[in-house]
């Protein structure tokens, strides 16, 4: 194996995930990536990313996916919900939240659901975590609960009402962050006579 090849590895191993464009940067040539499947020691994990085929994969494994393939955008909605462990709910497409004016990501798998968040709604709220060496943008509970409501038509408002319920349950929120967010969502009429028969 030549020093290209090496250099990739090294790569793939503090990454988690690689993109082709994250190699001109470090004067790796794409051809080493084809090498690397050739031989076993990456696999193709989705279209244009690559990993270790022996990586731990976690039940998150593909937020991490996401996560490299859309660097600026965010976990949301029902995905965020699961990730905190506060739905009964599996969706099985990754929603995601992306700026008003950015270009829709094109990915065979796994299947996203785009949500389109312009200014405070898409900055304020949002938490790093890292899944499968991958750092990855979640909104954070207080954040999630107001999206919900936000976006109740969409989702649904009993999930919304479900949300709510179990994060002020589990007190993974106080009444200020979620009134924080919900004027930032502007759905504060909607939420205060739920939010007043919780207090």
């Amino acid at each position: 194996m030549d020093t290209a090849g090496y250099k990739l590895l090294d790569l793939v191993r503090s990454r988690g995930l690689v993109r082709p464009s994250d190699l001109a940067p470090l004067g790796i040539p794409r051809v080493a990536l084809t090498r690397a499947v050739r031989r076993g020691q990456l696999e193709r994990v989705g279209r244009g990313l690559y990993g270790l085929p022996d990586r731990p994969v976690s039940a998150h494994g593909s937020l991490a996916a996401v996560a490299r393939r859309v660097p600026k955008g965010v976990i949301c909605l029902l995905t965020a919900l699961s990730f905190h462990e506060l739905t009964t709910q599996l969706p099985f497409q990754v929603w995601l939240a992306i700026d008003n004016k950015a270009a829709a990501p094109k990915m065979d798998y796994p299947p996203l659901r785009l949500v389109r968040f312009s200014g405070l709604a898409l900055t304020e709220g949002t938490e790093e975590h890292v899944v499968d060496g991958v750092t990855v943008r979640v909104t954070g509970v207080a954040k999630t609960v107001a999206d919900c409501f936000k976006y109740r038509n969409k989702i649904g408002l009993d999930v919304a009402l479900e949300a709510l319920r179990a994060a002020w349950t589990a007190r993974r929120m106080t009444s200020d962050e979620i009134w924080r967010y919900a004027k930032i969502c502007r759905v504060t009429n909607v939420m205060r006579p739920y939010l007043e028969s919780l207090v």
